[in-house]
């Protein structure tokens, strides 16, 4: 089979709307076999890697989320016989995993009949897991499908379209609001369930809640992520919303006040055209969100947390 396979109608009418499954062959990809992502862990800035127990509840909070003393590398060696959860982010730095992800997401929108809808921010994020560890009840502000390499593991996807699971306030986006949600076990009546095994593969839409399972044997999965026009534009109120919130001025929802929300993303542009080129720095980067969010900001770097 081709790098994808799905159901082409079913991907045309929920692509961007709600989840479905598809199909990969990347399982036997050498990208996602554990030396190789050693070797990616020790390109990547510290603050593009972050990691923990994998021993947590689904609705863990991010101040009682345990730490792990090892280095990144150490993680990936040691994750058939340790405890451990750890994401790789910005995967697409690195050009043959650009390449891999570019192929992946355009094949997507080729096999569901939307040959060049447009998009941006093509993101890689992997994912390497431990047999039976939870990835919390969080919500992620970008288009995703996530596919699994090695291990099974299970997803649970909300539907939150009345935000009566999680509120417009706690979809801010803002880097002292760690990502994890508060849970509760009757929101299960509103999850869709998908087993993943190597090869398989699951749609998530922009900020559908889930969590995550794995079953008996360590884990390797990939998040692609891309953002549309539509979804880049709330991302940039909602980042402003968050940083207003972060110093006290609480804001309107996206769509409430469309004037206000112009205004909100002429700000967001102006600001990034300033700091974009400071952002190349990892140290920089540190500083800026340390200066503007606070300590918690820098979270990355498995400081305890408070």
């Amino acid at each position: 089979m081709s790098i994808i396979e799905l159901d082409k109608t079913t991907a045309s009418n929920n692509l961007h709307k709600k989840p479905f499954t598809i199909k990969h062959n990347l399982v036997e990809n050498s990208l996602f076999n554990l030396p190789n992502l050693v070797e990616l862990a020790a390109k990547m800035p510290r603050d593009k890697i972050e990691f923990n127990s994998g021993d947590l509840e689904i609705g863990q909070s991010a101040q009682t989320t345990p730490r792990l003393d090892m280095e990144p590398q150490e993680v990936i060696n040691r994750i058939e016989n340790h405890n451990a959860w750890m994401v790789i982010k910005r995967v697409e730095e690195q050009p043959e995993y650009k390449a891999l992800l570019t192929q992946f997401v355009d094949g997507l929108f080729e096999s569901a009949g939307l040959a060049g809808q447009k998009y941006s921010d093509l993101e890689g994020f992997i994912f390497v897991s431990s047999a039976n560890a939870t990835t919390p009840f969080h919500v992620d502000a970008e288009e995703n499908i996530l596919i699994q390499i090695r291990g099974d593991k299970e997803v649970h996807i909300f539907d939150n379209e009345d935000r009566s699971l999680i509120s417009e306030e706690r979809m801010e986006i803002s880097p002292s609001q760690f990502r994890n949600q508060t849970y509760d076990t009757a929101f299960e009546q509103r999850a869709t369930v998908f087993e993943l095994k190597p090869g398989d593969g699951v749609h998530i839409p922009y900020l559908d809640p889930h969590w995550v399972k794995v079953h008996g044997r360590y884990s390797v999965s990939m998040a692609m992520t891309w953002k549309t026009p539509k979804v880049e534009r709330l991302n940039k109120i909602r980042l402003m919303n968050g940083t207003m919130r972060h110093f006290g001025w609480p804001q309107k929802a996206p769509g409430i006040s469309p004037a206000f929300d112009q205004f909100k993303v002429f700000t967001h542009d102006a600001m990034r055209l300033v700091l974009d080129p400071l952002r190349k720095s990892e140290k920089i980067r540190g500083f800026l969100r340390g200066l503007i969010y606070g300590k918690k900001a820098n979270y990355y770097y498995n400081e305890p947390a408070e």
